[in-house]
């Protein structure tokens, strides 16, 4: 559920880019409605909408959501601002790229892996497993971004068809093939607990 309310704003954008532009009465004021930048509005409003409903709801945002909230607001605006799709080009390399380095950085600061502090209270796994997960992750985030990145800048007739299912694709692919890995460790005895002998 909460992966559907995360894709809403960008659903949201991709179909007003895909509209042919037109020019719309609102309020009295005359506003074209399609393509790229009345598509970055949307997403802009919309995302503020959903995460700031989760976070009345809640009381709270997860970091994810706050890094994902403030990456649209700043690439967004500075898209519209500057009336260059180039920004909003580069939000969604950033954004895995920061999450690479979180996953990253766990492996040096705090006492545990980040992939560990996510799932850990949901699965009792050996140590080597959680630092072959985080690593995957890791791996993972960077490649989507340098994807994104190449994409946007090589294919540009299709960057926003790949950022909605091309990066849609990737995360369902990897995550099934995670499933597919923690499945043959679900029953494994984590080595730091006690060994008991029959």
């Amino acid at each position: 559920m909460k992966q559907f309310i995360d894709f809403i704003p960008l659903l949201l954008f991709f179909i007003v880019y895909k509209l042919d532009p037109r020019v719309v009465d609102l309020a009295g004021h005359e506003l074209t409605f399609g393509g790229i930048y009345s598509a970055t509005a949307v997403l802009i409003i919309s995302s503020v909408v959903v995460y700031g409903a989760i976070f009345i709801s809640q009381r709270k945002l997860e970091k994810s959501q706050w890094l994902t909230l403030i990456a649209c607001l700043v690439f967004g605006s500075l898209t519209l601002a500057f009336h260059s799709e180039t920004f909003l080009k580069w939000k969604a390399p950033v954004v895995n790229w920061l999450f690479a380095l979180a996953f990253i950085g766990s492996h040096f600061i705090g006492d545990r892996l980040l992939i560990k502090r996510i799932m850990g209270h949901a699965l009792t796994l050996p140590e080597p497993v959680w630092v072959r997960l985080n690593l995957a992750w890791i791996v993972f985030f960077l490649f989507c971004g340098a994807a994104n990145l190449f994409v946007a800048f090589t294919f540009q007739d299709y960057w926003v068809d790949f950022k909605v299912f091309g990066s849609l694709g990737m995360t369902v692919l990897f995550l099934v093939a995670q499933g597919i890995y923690l499945s043959r460790h679900l029953h494994d005895t984590d080595p730091a607990s006690p060994k008991t002998e029959d």
